[in-house]
């Protein structure tokens, strides 16, 4: 096993990098603004990235099926 350099990269790098994978086949929600502090505001704004794997319709039942899961566990 080598030692492999750390990379530090900012989150939009990583999500553009997700972005250009053929192989990923999904969503990326993300707070709209960096969040540094401890807790939320009473305002929460997400962005929504998917690549050409999916369509808008297909990312959206995606989304829509992730929200009925988790209104369940509540």
């Amino acid at each position: 096993m080598q030692n492999a350099e750390l990379n530090f990269f900012t989150t939009q790098e990583l999500i553009d990098e997700l972005m250009r994978r053929k192989t990923f086949l999904g969503v990326v929600v993300r707070s709209a603004k960096e969040f540094l502090q401890n807790e939320w505001g009473p305002e929460r704004i997400f962005r929504v990235h998917f690549n050409e794997n999916i369509n808008t319709a297909q990312a959206g039942r995606l989304l829509e099926a992730v929200a009925d899961h988790l209104g369940r566990d509540n």
